[in-house]
């Protein structure tokens, strides 16, 4: 009974030192010492993990990343992705994918694109699993987008073939966006690269990937209809060689 007793104390002394600790962390927050109040929440998020609360320690990561994410984003990263590995030790890969997804796009606003082209797989193998097939679409579509900012054609390729296995992907409206642009990007034709990236599709991406597509650029490229002109057939001012690419165009790619 006595050991019951302490042992009930240890407990009510330990919930009294993360909940000390948190608010000390929101009392700094508020006197605008945002390194400091990250520093005792963290505190905080191993004390729970320790009291076996790991939920509680990934939901305060995740507000601390939030808390620092407008001063550092590289800090927010880095909380972030430790909050979706607890939640990915518990099996909840929903939980854990959703804040992934906030790393990823910070990885992309700093342009650190080689860290962003690996959190995303990691994304698009956890939605695969959970069988949210649709996302993986958006996710194959942010792959490609990052791979091209790279100058890595292959990998662009690669992911947008390994997604033909995906329930759906061949034929959808994703896919053909991804072979459309690959085909321009290959062919260096920023005519059908620039549709693509500025169709709705791209545009309403989240911000950091639409970003992307209306910023991709390909290298030594040009416009179809600008090569076709310059290289006259039938007669001699070439004129009827420019009016039929223009007929070609006239409908539009997608």
């Amino acid at each position: 009974m006595a050991a019951q007793k302490i042992n009930e104390a240890h407990e009510h002394i330990a919930k009294a030192e993360k909940w000390a600790i948190e608010q000390a962390g929101m009392m700094m927050k508020e006197q605008k010492k945002m390194p400091e109040a990250i520093q005792y929440i963290e505190k905080a998020c191993m004390m729970y993990m320790e009291n076996g609360t790991p939920d509680t320690a990934a939901m305060a990561l995740d507000r601390a990343g939030k808390l620092i994410e407008p001063i550092n984003l590289e800090k927010a990263v880095d909380l972030y992705q430790k909050a979706a590995g607890v939640f990915e030790n518990e099996d909840r890969l929903r939980q854990a994918v959703e804040l992934l997804g906030k790393a990823s796009r910070l990885l992309v606003r700093l342009k650190r694109l080689d860290e962003a082209a690996v959190a995303l797989q990691k994304e698009k193998n956890m939605y695969k699993e959970i069988e949210n097939f649709p996302m993986c679409f958006k996710k194959t579509t942010a792959q490609v987008l990052i791979h091209l900012h790279r100058g890595d054609y292959v990998a662009a390729d690669k992911c947008v073939r390994e997604s033909y296995s995906l329930p759906g992907y061949s034929g959808s409206e994703d896919c053909v966006a991804m072979e459309t642009l690959l085909q321009g990007y290959d062919e260096q034709d920023e005519d059908q690269v620039y549709r693509v990236c500025n169709s709705p599709l791209l545009k309403y991406m989240d911000n950091d990937y639409a970003k992307l597509a209306i910023s991709l650029r390909v290298p030594g490229g040009g416009s179809k209809k600008k090569k076709a002109a310059a290289a006259p057939q039938g007669g001699a001012s070439g004129a009827p060689a420019a009016a039929e690419e223009e007929d070609d165009y006239e409908g539009g790619l997608c």
